[in-house]
């Protein structure tokens, strides 16, 4: 009688948990790079034909208002897979972020009965990234100003049959299929799939060398025919000597202080798209291996990117800024139980992804996370949350190409921008409904709503101590370095990325660097 007992509770406890599996859903999330979320809803979605973005548009939640938590691959990848905000785990740069061993939200899901399996893209741990890279994110506060980008160019190969540009993205993306048809497809339990792309992030520039960094747009006519030319516009610019000092600081040190013509610029923006329209295939065809394996009626999609890129918008490409190209970032939700066609003005960020899929999968959220579940705002249930989302979202940057830490808080119609420590550096202020390109800086205009803003920004984050702790950091490592290179110092630092412009005047710039070290 006792085994019978104990045999009908270990079926019941089987069935239990295989019932549970079976109804918890499949989570599935394709992270591009440098995606300009403005892409995925009109009026931005009418320049380039995004086929599979508006398929989770159509039978999914778009984000109308989604942001980075750092302007930047790493620091942001680190938010992302971590939950908090990048002062609190002190990712300050590309390659200082996450320990190897941080518990991430695919972790959990592990423990929790997934099958996991991440393909592509991760760059979320610390000690990734150029010597160069790393170096100009610890110099930026020394009194020079160099050239550490290549001059953004375009490039266009193939023919109008060559799909397969990014070879390397559509490999990863056909392994990551592959697995969805061999493995995915028979099992008993619920999965989660990563599948993290390099595009539409810019190519490395060959003619640069080994150490240029990603200046090349490049793409196949077959792209380009995806891009609407007529609709693409050639941003406004303020002119130089009216740019906030970081604004100038970045576009300079991006290569981008030289006179661009409107064809150059359209020639860019165009490629860009045409790369956004590559990465939007691939998720097209992680949808395809879901439908045909039969599993899409119980899998969560979701799609976002890490940063957006500038393409010229504000004279600068890539990304390391506040601006709407860089900061506001793709997020679209598509699965069973969620609402359909909707779009969603809730201001999130990418920190709100973590507690969002642990709710998906019925697992207690960390106490410590950042984010908010984005749960109740796209459930068909309408269920109210117990942790309401508070409607802001908070980015900062450490990194390279701007001189100073930076801090963003979006609520409403406002972006506010602080920097440093608050006083030495003047603040930014943007009424997004009425400006959306960020061409006017109303802060002196409405005090009272920048001295608000301030306020409820260092009630989130005391950020003149974290700019303080970023740059002793930044003065321990750059020390550290040196002292390793011991009597090649001088040779390897004039030959990173800033090579042209520091082999100028070498005396001058080391001094700087001396200058700044010891507080001058």
């Amino acid at each position: 009688m006792h085994h019978l007992v104990v045999w009908i509770v270990l079926c019941q406890s089987f069935v239990e948990c295989l019932f549970y599996n079976r109804t918890r859903p499949n989570i599935v999330m394709v992270m591009s790079d440098a995606f300009d979320g403005r892409l995925t809803f009109d009026p931005g979605s009418r320049v380039v034909q995004l086929p599979y973005i508006n398929y989770l548009r159509e039978l999914g939640t778009t984000f109308l208002d989604a942001y980075t938590n750092s302007p930047i691959c790493c620091p942001s990848r680190a938010s992302m897979w971590s939950g908090q905000f990048v002062h609190l785990t002190q990712s300050w740069n590309n390659n200082k972020c996450l320990d190897g061993n941080a518990t991430t939200w695919m972790d959990l899901l592990e423990k929790s009965g997934y099958q996991t399996n991440m393909f592509g893209k991760l760059d979320y741990t610390s000690g990734s990234h150029s010597v160069s890279n790393r170096v100009e994110a610890w110099t930026r506060g020394v009194k020079f100003l160099l050239r550490q980008e290549g001059r953004p160019v375009t490039q266009l190969v193939g023919n109008a049959s060559t799909v397969r540009i990014m070879t390397k993205d559509w490999e990863t993306t056909d392994r990551a299929t592959q697995w969805v048809r061999d493995t995915a497809a028979r099992l008993h339990q619920p999965f989660a799939l990563y599948l993290g792309l390099n595009l539409p992030h810019a190519y490395k520039t060959d003619s640069l060398g080994p150490i240029g960094g990603g200046s090349t747009f490049r793409t196949s006519p077959y792209w380009l025919k995806k891009v609407s030319c007529e609709l693409i516009s050639v941003p406004k610019w303020l002119p130089m000597a009216a740019m906030h000092p970081v604004d100038y600081y970045s576009t300079f040190t991006k290569n981008c202080s030289g006179e661009f013509t409107q064809e150059e610029i359209r020639n860019i923006r165009a490629f860009y798209y045409a790369m956004c329209a590559e990465a939007d295939a691939m998720l097209g065809q992680v949808l395809a291996a879901v439908r045909s394996a039969g599993l899409l009626d119980n899998t969560v999609v979701m799609f976002t990117a890490d940063h957006g890129d500038l393409a010229m918008e504000h004279r600068q490409y890539y990304k390391m800024s506040m601006f709407e190209g860089s900061a506001h970032v793709p997020l679209l939700i598509m699965g069973p139980g969620l609402a359909s066609g909707l779009q969603s003005k809730q201001t999130v960020s990418l920190v709100d992804l973590y507690p969002t899929i642990m709710e998906l999968a019925g697992i207690p959220a960390p106490g410590s996370l950042s984010g908010h579940s984005l749960l109740p705002l796209v459930s068909r249930s309408g269920t109210r949350p117990a942790k309401p989302h508070p409607g802001w979202a908070l980015s900062e940057f450490h990194g390279c190409n701007a001189n100073a830490s930076t801090y963003m808080l979006r609520t409403g119609r406002w972006k506010y921008i602080a920097y440093a420590d608050g006083q030495s550096i003047p603040p930014q202020l943007f009424d997004l409904t009425l400006d959306k390109e960020e061409l006017h800086n109303v802060v002196t205009k409405f005090p009272q709503i920048g001295a608000n803003m301030e306020e409820q920004l260092r009630s989130i984050v005391a950020y003149p101590k974290v700019s303080q702790a970023v740059q002793l950091y930044n003065k321990q490592q750059f020390i550290s370095w040196r002292k390793s290179l011991g009597r090649y110092y001088s040779k390897v630092i004039a030959n990173l990325r800033w090579h042209v412009d520091w082999q100028r005047d070498v005396w001058a710039n080391e001094k700087a660097v001396d200058d700044w070290l010891n507080g001058i």
